[in-house]
């Protein structure tokens, strides 16, 4: 059916409204009850009718930062995965990173995942580009070529790997402010970071593990906003970690200089006390922090000197992850429970309210990506990318059911609330009652 009707929903939180969706737009809202939809030529036979019995209503989230493995890596996940990952999570576009098999630092392998995401289709996919040859620092990419081809690439990143030679970003951030693009940088100065294997601090010393110090972090943000400053061009800061580096952006930003910055789910939550259980499922980079960098992350968040949440979704096979500490290797999956995450730290404590959450989560990583047709308002004439939220839910986190084909969650078991129980993409149900169609 072409028309759907969602009766009862609160757009962003506010009053209940039906929403109207007419083939891949949103053709009318109105307060609920306000219009006889069976009196408009509307009956039930003509569209599908959605009970939101006061759910909350989004924009289709879009996550800036996902690692979806194919090509090279599909024993963790490939794009149809990651992307019935993403719809169940409420997502309708994700930008893919560049550290693939082979990289994506070329026109013909951003175009192949691009053109992965279309024929996927369960939400859209951006490429990221990679900013130097093979993620190895030494020799900027092909980012023109990557720009030019369909995939139409604006946000390059060495994630993974921090392009850590001033020289080389520099030349990065003048290359891409002649089309508008951004540079995503990993800040992870690598010779401070040689052997670390946690947060550096209290509990490193205690378990003996080689320290990350937060330095390492905030030296290269301090460097690249310098930078971008010189230059006149984006820098986009992703997974900030610590509050030091809270600081830099906030002093950035009130010099006017472009810079934007990023927030994972997991940093808003996790502390490096979890690492006392030797668990890998926690080793993650840049790694957990302390309570006081977790609080000023949510406080930063809450007033716009962090602009958005990023999943950073890291998927990795059974056997990389169920090992020693050493050995394994570091993220976690993030995709099918970053809006829980958001609502336990963001919401539920009063630092964000849902039209904040649409605006992180949605509307800002829209604009720093700059996708078009997702991040847009809730209202007539829009696409209809939407997700829909059961706020009063809370559970458990079972790995088990998600769509993604990795199952490295630092959440299994634990209580968290909302659930995504519908996903559309441009007025296509991706996800319904919690199933994906």
């Amino acid at each position: 059916m072409s028309k759907i009707l969602i009766r009862g929903a609160k757009v962003l939180g506010g009053e209940p409204q039906d929403v109207l969706i007419d083939g891949g737009t949103i053709a009318a809202t109105a307060r609920q009850g306000e219009i006889d939809w069976s009196g408009s030529g509307l009956s039930a036979e003509e569209a599908e009718i959605v009970e939101a019995d006061g759910k909350v209503l989004l924009p289709g989230l879009v996550d800036l930062h996902t690692h979806l493995r194919e090509p090279g890596r599909e024993d963790s996940e490939t794009v149809l995965t990651g992307t019935r990952a993403a719809a169940s999570g409420g997502y309708t576009t994700v930008f893919a990173m560049a550290n693939t098999f082979p990289v994506a630092d070329t026109a013909g392998v951003v175009e192949q995942v691009w053109r992965l995401g279309k024929e996927h289709g369960y939400c859209d996919v951006q490429p990221i580009g990679a900013v130097t040859v093979g993620l190895e620092g030494r020799k900027l990419a092909e980012l023109g070529a990557m720009h030019e081809s369909a995939a139409g690439v604006t946000v390059f990143s060495d994630d993974g790997k921090c392009v850590h030679d001033a020289v080389i970003m520099r030349r990065a951030l003048e290359y891409v402010k002649a089309f508008g693009g951004v540079v995503a940088q990993h800040a992870q100065e690598p010779r401070l970071t040689e052997g670390a294997e946690m947060n550096e601090g209290i509990v490193s010393a205690e378990l003996g593990l080689g320290g990350w110090p937060a330095v390492a972090e905030e030296s290269i943000i301090a460097r690249d906003v310098l930078l971008a400053d010189h230059v006149g061009s984006r820098v986009h800061i992703c997974h900030l970690s610590t509050a030091g580096s809270v600081e830099i952006v906030r002093w950035a930003k009130s010099r006017g200089i472009a810079v934007t910055a990023e927030v994972t789910p997991h940093h808003l939550l996790l502390t490096d006390e979890l690492v006392r259980t030797y668990n890998p499922v926690y080793k993650v980079n840049p790694p957990l922090r302390t309570e006081r960098d977790v609080m000023a992350l949510r406080e930063a968040l809450a007033d716009g000197t962090i602009d958005i949440v990023a999943t950073d979704h890291a998927p990795h096979p059974h056997e990389d992850k169920d090992c020693e500490w050493a050995a394994a290797a570091m993220g976690m999956v993030g995709l099918e429970t970053a809006l829980s995450v958001v609502q336990e730290t963001m919401v539920d404590t009063g630092l964000l309210d849902w039209a904040g959450v649409a605006d992180r989560m949605s509307v800002k990583p829209a604009q720093i990506g700059q996708t078009v047709g997702h991040g847009r308002p809730v209202s007539a004439g829009e696409p209809a990318n939407l997700t829909l939220v059961d706020t009063a839910y809370r559970g458990p986190v079972e790995p088990a059911g998600f769509a993604s084909r990795s199952r490295n969650t630092p959440y299994e078991g634990r209580e968290l609330p909302g659930r995504v129980t519908h996903t559309w993409l441009r007025g296509k149900a991706t996800l319904v009652d919690g199933k994906l169609t």
